[in-house]
């Protein structure tokens, strides 16, 4: 149930990064999975919600297990449980899809919750400024890249990506937030693009309420219990179509 007393429509959460070398994250979302989840109509995954996805080849490893094992939980539940690719999860396939009871959607997605018109999306498309990432972005994102890349093998993958995360860390440092955040231009595009009153993203770990021209947008933070303060939490829409933001207790925004 919500604060004001209704069923939870649908939750929103991203930018987790799980890995195996983050244990409070990792208990922080199976807190939120068996404590949260479950009392919602929708689940919406939106992006990043593992530090990286190498391919569904990897579903063996135990710890992506463990993770597509509670999602499954949740979806068999009865709850509708939604991904939406991030930057570095965006080879999670038909073969995740079906161990975790997951429904993969397009990179930008319009849905009616509670009588709104919501536009979901990870974010990093929306970064038009970053000019380096976006050509990356572009190559990633084509099929035929997909396929050549998930045509080798699993270690030499898992290397490549290794390489790749630490040349973005050295990256993120010289480049400032502006650079790094959406363009307000992008923004607009989406919203006249979708005719949506409201938008849910993740991907910049600035979580805020931002409202232009009558329109509501809201960015998820990225989970980290160990921090301080902790970051972390999560968004709900209930059934009366009122939308809050919670920290990771739970507690509002």
């Amino acid at each position: 149930m919500s604060k004001s007393g209704s069923r939870i429509a649908a939750l929103f959460i991203s930018d987790l990064h799980l890995q195996p070398a983050q244990a409070a994250i990792t208990a922080a979302f199976h807190r939120f999975m068996q404590e949260q989840a479950p009392h919602a109509g929708q689940l919406y995954l939106l992006g990043d919600l593992f530090e990286y996805w190498a391919g569904d080849d990897d579903l063996a490893e135990p710890f992506h297990q463990e993770i597509t094992s509670a999602i499954r939980r949740v979806s068999d539940a009865g709850v509708a449980v939604y991904w939406i690719a991030g930057n570095r999860d965006f080879l999670a396939g038909d073969a995740f899809a079906a161990a975790s009871g997951a429904t993969i959607l397009p990179e930008t997605w319009v849905a009616d919750i509670a009588g709104l018109r919501v536009a979901l999306l990870h974010g990093d498309a929306q970064c038009t400024g970053d000019v380096k990432y976006m050509e990356f972005r572009a190559q990633v994102r084509q099929p035929a890249w997909q396929q050549q890349f998930l045509a080798m093998p699993l270690a030499q993958r898992k290397a490549i990506i290794a390489g790749l995360r630490d040349n973005s860390r050295k990256a993120h440092g010289e480049k400032s937030y502006e650079i790094m955040d959406v363009t307000p231009q992008a923004i607009a595009d989406v919203f006249e693009q979708t005719g949506a009153d409201v938008m849910i993203h993740g991907h910049t770990h600035r979580p805020a309420l931002h409202t232009v021209d009558g329109k509501r947008r809201y960015v998820l933070p990225d989970w980290e219990p160990a921090s301080e303060p902790p970051r972390g939490g999560w968004i709900a829409i209930d059934a009366d179509g009122i939308i809050t933001r919670h920290e990771l207790d739970g507690s509002l925004a």
